[in-house]
């Protein structure tokens, strides 16, 4: 079954939104691989900068029970950094979240903020907040607590000058985010796909450096291949996104 949406290559995702920088949020390491890295490999190589945020160390993924917290967060953070060579990620950021306890709270939306005016990108790629209850396991509680902080922090925290003000006192002046790309959509929100034909095993080869996170392997690379093709239609490879714009040269403040 084919996948709702416009079908754009990557050279007119980067022309059509202006893409220079992107910044991507995770609510743990393998998120963003698993929806968006063939993405953001063809931002990375088309001389975009990417950088992405991970909300937690995925303290409390894998299957080994006898590996600490610890061990598994330093093992896990290794693995996203190992990933994100292999995209061509600028920078992994990594917050001090609780594994499976994220809250959009006031404290983690301020981070996102942070984050979002330190490296002003023309594109910020998240979780979709709504969950997608054709798969359930795409909204993990995480996942749309991540989506739902990304999207207060896009609007209108970021862009609010009376919001965070501590923040401008170090010099982070509020600025208008232009494009959402989100994540796990419901199947009725998709309305754009990436063709990242050729990029397919970017995205593979990045999910294999998460070792721990991969009970079968080969099952992982079928599903995901499967996937891609999916909503690709055509007999080549895609991902999807609801692609919100939140600031346009049409765009009026608070309408």
């Amino acid at each position: 079954m084919r996948s709702g949406g416009d079908l754009l290559t990557p050279e007119e995702l980067i022309e059509g939104l202006g893409i220079g920088r992107a910044l991507a949020f995770g609510a743990h390491p393998d998120d963003v691989d698993f929806g968006a890295s063939a993405t953001l490999a063809a931002l990375a190589d088309r001389g975009a900068e990417v950088t992405l945020v991970l909300l937690t160390a995925g303290d409390a993924g894998g299957f080994d029970a006898a590996r600490s917290a610890e061990e598994t967060a330093r093992v896990r953070l290794a693995e996203q950094q190992a990933a994100a060579e292999v995209l061509g990620i600028r920078e992994v950021v990594l917050l001090d979240g609780r594994d499976g306890f994220v809250q959009p709270d006031e404290a983690l939306i301020g981070e996102v903020v942070r984050l979002m005016r330190t490296y002003r990108p023309d594109a910020v790629l998240s979780f979709h907040p709504e969950r997608n209850w054709d798969r359930l396991q795409a909204s993990h509680p995480d996942h749309l607590a991540c989506g739902e902080a990304v999207v207060r922090a896009a609007y209108p925290a970021v862009e609010n000058p009376f919001a965070y003000p501590e923040l401008a006192q170090q010099g982070l002046e509020a600025f208008k985010i232009k494009h959402l790309l989100l994540m796990g959509a419901p199947a009725d929100r998709v309305n754009l796909r990436v063709d990242v034909t050729g990029l397919q095993e970017r995205k593979i080869e990045a999910l294999s450096r998460h070792f721990t996170q991969h009970r079968d392997a080969e099952r992982m690379v079928g599903f995901v291949s499967d996937q891609m093709s999916r909503i690709h239609g055509g007999g080549g490879f895609a991902e999807e996104f609801h692609h919100v714009v939140v600031n346009s040269p049409e765009t009026i403040s608070g309408f």
